[in-house]
C-alpha cells in the first residue's frame, strides 16, 4: 500500500506515528529520539510502503546532490538507526526488509491520518459542574474553583507520567548491546574451490586487520581464531575460549571478479543474532569491500570511531588490480 503524503499529516503503523508537520516519530504517544537522516528515510519508505525503495531513490530524496558524504555508510548507519528505534531486526525484519544490492521494502500496514490528532483539553470536561459555580459565584470563589480544577488537572498529568515512567524504565531496551571484545571467525569458501581457501582467509585476516584499527574494540588475534576454522563448538564455547563477548562470522563467494560476502554479527555469550547484510563488489574493490565491512560492525557493536580512526579504514578502500591481488 502506498500511502500518498499530500493527504496525510501523520502515518501510523503498530502503534508507532511519524508526524510530517513535526518531523517526530512517537510510539504510544511518546517522542523517540529519531532525527536527521534516519527519520527522512523512514518517511519515504511510509510513503511508499509495500514498495521497493532502490537505494538511488534514496539518495535523490535524502542525500542532496552538492552534498559530498559517503553515501554507503551514510544509508547503512540511518537503516540501522531505524531499526534500533522500531526495535526492529535485519536478520527477522517486522518493518523493514532489505533487497541486496537494490534497496529497502517497509513491510508493515501503514495508516494514514488526516487532519489535527486529537488533543486532551485542559479545562474538566463536565459542563454542569464548575461552570454553573463561576457564571453565578463571586470572584474569589472562582478563582478558588480555577485553582482547584487546575491542581486535578496537574495530579492526573503527573500520575499519568510516573504509570508510563515506572515500566518505561524497568523495560529492557531496544538498542542493541555495546560490545567491548570482538572475534572474526574463519569465514567459510562457498566458492566450491578449495584453492580459493588462500582468498578467504586472506579476507578474514584483512577483516581482523582494520577492526583492530579502532581503539574502542578488543580484537582478538588471526593466531587465535584460525584454530576454530571449521569447528562444531557452540558460539558460548566460543566465546569463553576466546574471552570475547561478540563474534562476527560470514561466508566468502567468489565467481570471476565477483565477490560475494554475507557477514553476520553475534552476541556469542547469549547467542543473539544482532545484525547480518550482504556486499557484493567487483574483485577490484574488494578492499574497499572490506573496509565497509569493517565499518559497519564498528557501528553495530557502539564502537566509537575518531575522525582519525575513520580517516585510517578508508585509506584501506583504496581500489586494486585483480591480476595484483590474485599474484
Amino acid at each position: 500500500m502506498s500511502v500518498p503524503l499530500k493527504s496525510a499529516s501523520v502515518l501510523r503503523f503498530d502503534g508507532f506515528e511519524l508526524d510530517f508537520r513535526s518531523g517526530e516519530l512517537r510510539k504510544s504517544g511518546v517522542k523517540l529520539r529519531l532525527q536527521g537522516q534516519p527519520i527522512q528515510v523512514l518517511a519515504v519508505l511510509l510513503k511508499r510502503s509495500g514498495e521497493l525503495v532502490t537505494r538511488d531513490e534514496l539518495r535523490h530524496e535524502v542525500w542532496p546532490e552538492d552534498t559530498f558524504v559517503d553515501f554507503d555508510h551514510s544509508l547503512h548507519n540511518a537503516i540501522a538507526r531505524i531499526r534500533e528505534a522500531l526495535g526492529d531486526s535485519a536478520a527477522t525484519p517486522r518493518y523493514i526488509e532489505t533487497l541486496p544490492r537494490r534497496g529497502y521494502r517497509f513491510m508493515a500496514p501503514v495508516d494514514e491520518v488526516h487532519g489535527d490528532l486529537p488533543v486532551v483539553p485542559e479545562r474538566d470536561q463536565n459542563p454542569d459542574g464548575p461552570k454553573e459555580v463561576e457564571r453565578g459565584a463571586p470572584p474569589a470563589l472562582r478563582s478558588s474553583t480555577r485553582a482547584a480544577i487546575a491542581v486535578v488537572f496537574l495530579t492526573i498529568v503527573l500520575l499519568g507520567f510516573a504509570l508510563w515512567l515506572v515500566p518505561t524504565l524497568s523495560r529492557p531496551k531496544s538498542a542493541g548491546p555495546s560490545l567491548h571484545s570482538i572475534a572474526v571467525l574463519p569465514l567459510d569458501n562457498l566458492s566450491g574451490d578449495s584453492s580459493q581457501d588462500y582468498f578467504v582467509d586472506g579476507m578474514t585476516e584483512e577483516l581482523i586487520t582494520d577492526l583492530a584499527k579502532v581503539s574502542a574494540l578488543r580484537v582478538t588475534s588471526r593466531t587465535s581464531v584460525m584454530r576454530h576454522k571449521g569447528t562444531k563448538k557452540s558460539l558460548p564455547d566460543i566465546a569463553r575460549e576466546l574471552n570475547v563477548d561478540g563474534v562476527v562470522e560470514g561466508s566468502v563467494t567468489r565467481s570471476g571478479n565477483r565477490v560475494r560476502v554475507r557477514a553476520q554479527l553475534l552476541n556469542a555469550v547469549k547467542d543473539q543474532h544482532l545484525w547480518a547484510e550482504t556486499y557484493e563488489r567487483d574483485l577490484g574493490d574488494v578492499l574497499s569491500l572490506q573496509s565497509e565491512l569493517a565499518r559497519a560492525i564498528a557501528q553495530q557493536v557502539r564502537a566509537q570511531v575518531s575522525p582519525e580512526q575513520e580517516a585510517r579504514l578508508r585509506l584501506a578502500a583504496r581500489p586494486v588490480n585483480p591480476q595484483a591481488f590474485e599474484s
